[in-house]
């Protein structure tokens, strides 16, 4: 009776390893299966990539180069040559909200101006620039209607801008240029805010950009400055990448620049067509975009000797006047073809 016991107590617990092997296997085969969702079968590139960009778009695209290569899907295409099957993107209302994402994880890499990525750096994230798209993003100064009228009338009143951003670079300047440092009080709101602010009365001028400005003007709203005015003011626009998805697949700055390439081609093939998409990632007139965004200003590699000039000053500007934490080599940022 006693070895009948024994054998059957050893029968079950051979059951239950047996049932304890085959859950740990069933186990290890469903990890297998999540991580061959997210890396591309024998490469280790992730198969899923973040991408952030600044815009309110219904197209859920930017602008640019990279917002048509989207739109037709010439960088989708592109990618997935590299073993790259979605690509999930998400707009910013700023630089510095789509930069705090970068920096958590939630974004592999973004495009957004090159004021708040600086900043970012400065702080110790890690990031590296793989494009600089566009030079020529302008500054512009508006002010209320009935209200200051020159730069002269500036004193004692209450400026909006979003802080952190070229925006924020170009107004800091040209107040540091005119001496009005310490009578101007510059106070942080979104566009669309600033906006209704401007329109209320409840600020003096704000700063904005090309297309919003043009139609602020057609409403009879006083253009005050503009970055034209000093070029060592305008911003440029950088495609930045995390470290850790670097890690991950370091040649990607490569194929995202071929991919940009290829699609910034076609652009030119299709003139009249880009500025329709322009229009419509905007929500402006054709008009508008076509006399602030000409297509030439796009820029055909990722780095220009004006381009990494005007980085460089713009970094300098930041760490002068204490807005960026630390200083750093521009050249351990950057990866170059």
């Amino acid at each position: 009776m006693e070895n009948r016991k024994v054998r059957k107590h050893k029968r079950k617990r051979y059951a239950i390893l047996l049932t304890l092997v085959a859950a740990a296997l069933a186990f290890s085969q469903g990890c297998g299966s999540r991580e061959q969702t997210t890396e591309a079968s024998g490469t280790g590139v992730p198969k899923v990539l973040n991408y952030g960009y600044i815009g309110t778009s219904t197209l859920n695209v930017p602008a640019g180069a990279e917002g048509w290569g989207f739109h037709k899907g010439i960088i989708q295409e592109e990618l997935k040559k590299h073993g790259i099957d979605t690509i999930n993107l998400t707009a910013f209302p700023n630089g510095p909200d789509l930069s705090e994402s970068l920096i958590s994880g939630r974004l592999d890499f973004g495009s957004f101006g090159d004021t708040p990525a600086i900043l970012s750096r400065s702080t110790g994230a890690k990031t590296k620039v793989i494009t600089q798209g566009s030079t020529d993003s302008i500054g512009y100064l508006v002010a209320r209607k009935g209200g200051p009228a020159s730069l002269d009338e500036l004193k004692g009143v209450t400026v909006a801008t979003q802080k952190g951003s070229f925006h924020h670079r170009y107004l800091i300047g040209l107040l540091k240029k005119k001496g009005l440092t310490e009578d101007v009080k510059v106070i942080h709101l979104l566009r669309v805010d600033a906006e209704a602010a401007l329109a209320r009365g409840e600020i003096d001028a704000m700063t904005n950009t090309g297309v919003f400005t043009l139609k602020q003007i057609d409403e009879g709203y006083t253009l005050l400055d503009d970055a034209t005015k000093h070029p060592e003011l305008y911003g440029t626009g950088l495609t930045v990448v995390s470290e850790a998805y670097l890690a991950k697949y370091p040649d990607f700055p490569k194929a995202w620049n071929a991919a940009r390439s290829k699609a910034l081609e076609d652009l030119k093939q299709h003139p009249e067509e880009y500025y329709k998409f322009l229009a419509e990632v905007q929500n402006t007139k054709i008009e508008y975009v076509k006399k602030v965004s000409p297509i030439e200003l796009i820029k055909e590699v990722p780095f220009t000797e004006e381009g990494l000039q005007l980085l460089e000053g713009t970094k300098a500007f930041l760490v002068e006047e204490k807005l960026a934490e630390t200083d750093f080599p521009l050249e351990d940022w950057l990866i170059k073809p």
